[in-house]
């Protein structure tokens, strides 16, 4: 008999996949803020609706929701690029789970689209990086069968 893994967290709610845009960004505030709030972008819901509605290139957020709660549970923020080594890409930048909503499927949703999203827009690769520290997500990424392809490097130039 398997038994639930009670590091599992509660069953996962009945969630709703939804693209936000225009003032509907404001909804993905929240759990945006809970990875990325030391960002200027993240100053204010305002300023957040601002940025994903001028971004250059072709950033769209994806929003978890599930029922009783008007904002978004979760969100991923992806774009498509072209890479020399990996033809055209669809990159998550940003994924990103609410506390109180962590472990409940809700990030492998957004996964699970982002998948989707690729093929029908004829990607050859999904991408995303994820910072050394964050474990748990780590290994839901290799669940979702990515590879650790590379080792990211940066400089703060500021």
């Amino acid at each position: 008999m398997t038994r639930p893994d009670p590091a599992a967290g509660p069953p996962s709610p009945a969630a709703h996949l939804r693209e936000l845009t225009g003032a509907d960004v404001a909804r993905g505030y929240a759990a945006m803020h809970a990875l990325r709030g030391h960002r200027p972008p993240l100053a204010t819901p305002d300023a957040f609706v601002r940025w994903v509605g001028t971004h250059p290139e072709g950033y769209r957020l994806v929003g978890a929701f599930v029922d009783g709660d008007a904002d978004a549970a979760a969100v991923m923020g992806v774009r498509v690029m072209t890479l020399l080594y990996a033809g055209r890409t669809l990159y998550v930048d940003d994924l990103s789970t609410r506390p109180e909503y962590r472990g409940r499927g809700l990030a492998r949703a957004l996964l699970d689209w982002a998948q989707a999203e690729a093929r029908a827009l004829d990607c050859e690769e999904l991408h995303l990086d994820s910072g050394v520290q964050r474990f748990p997500a780590h290994r839901l990424y290799l669940k979702f069968g990515f590879d650790i392809g590379a080792h990211h490097f940066s400089k703060g130039l500021t």
